[in-house]
This record gives structure tokens, sequence and C-alpha cells, in this order.
């Protein structure tokens, strides 16, 4: 949920990529971090575990643009990818505005992106949310590897809302920019239309 900050006019929506478990969040939030001008970002929160890099959020604000003369700016998060910070991937995706969810295009990793989906729809019920209402885009990374599923299969089996999509190398930031910019977008035309009744 956005928020309003009235003195400031300033819309703040927050944007939480998520997905299973080193399939390239954040290689996403530190490829965009890294290509953005320092004026127009904040520092990156980063905490890393022995099991998984990103263990509460990645934190990056850019500016997008007004709307109703209010400026608005995007927050940028990661959730963890292993099942046993679950409490930790809700707490994050509370009050999210929009979600990327990063798979990992890797024939070996199928069952993961499945059940990392699930227990986003899962946690986004808990939250009162609607999977199917809340602006997502779905990313396909890793698209470098040898042995990644085809773009039509992981689209079968993953992309039931027919969101946008989009192939990544995170790492080397193909794709990136790409769905971020979607993501903003669809964000963006959802608050105007609530923020301008």
């Amino acid at each position: 949920m956005s928020l309003i900050n009235y003195s400031s006019k300033e819309i703040t929506c927050k944007i939480v990529y998520y997905g299973p478990g080193r399939c390239g969040k954040t290689s996403n939030l530190q490829y965009i971090y890294g290509k953005i001008p320092d004026e127009k970002r904040s520092s990156m929160v980063s905490l890393a575990t022995e099991k998984d890099r990103t263990l509460f959020f990645d934190f990056l604000p850019l500016e997008l643009g007004t709307i109703a003369g209010y400026k608005t700016r995007v927050q940028l998060y990661t959730v963890p990818g292993q099942v046993f910070y679950n409490s930790t991937r809700k707490l994050v995706l509370q009050g999210s505005d929009g979600v990327v969810f990063v798979a990992d295009s890797q024939v070996d990793q199928w069952q993961e992106n499945q059940d990392s989906l699930q227990n986003l729809r899962d946690n986004l019920a808990g939250l009162g949310m609607d999977l199917y209402k809340i602006p997502m885009v779905m990313q396909y990374n890793k698209r470098d590897l040898p042995n990644i599923m085809s773009v039509a299969d992981l689209n079968t089996g993953l992309n039931f809302r027919r969101a946008h999509y989009f192939e990544a190398i995170a790492t080397t930031g193909a794709g990136v920019f790409d769905t971020l910019k979607t993501v903003s977008a669809l964000v963006l035309q959802s608050l105007s239309a609530k923020y301008k009744k």
C-alpha cells in the first residue's frame, strides 16, 4: 500500500522482487543500483546469511514522475528465497503495490519456481491481497545457462495470469530494466486510477 506524504507532496510505492533462493532477485537490484546516478538513489541495505544472500531486503527508491501533482518514488525490495524465512517474506511483502516474480530458468529449478509462486499466492492471501489484482511482471532469469526451459514452457507452467514477461540475465543486466520499467508503469497506472478518483 502506497504511502502519501502530504507535506512533501510525495507518494511512495513498494515493488517486491519474489522468487526461489538464488534465482537472481538480489542480482536484479544490484544491477539497477549500480546503473542509477548517485543523486537519484539512496543507500542499499542487504543482509546475507550463510544459506541465502538476502535475509531481509534491499531498498532503493527511484523517482518516477507525478500523480495528481505528487512526486512518485518507488522502493524496491527483495524477499529471502529460502522457505524457512517465510515470516520475513510475508513481512516484506506486506503493503506492496507491485510484484516481480523472478523464476530460475534452469530445468532442475522447476519445482522451486512452482513452490515459490504458490508461496507468493499464499502469503498475499494471508495479507488480504489478491494475486490476480496486484500489478505483476514475470522475469525468466538465467537465460545464458545451459539446460534451461523454453519460455513457452515457463509461461505455460508459471504465468497463469498472462502477465508481462521478460527473459533476463540479471548479472549482465539483460532484461533487468525492461522488467523494472514495466512493473513501475503498471504500479503507476494502478495508483493513478486510485488517487485520481
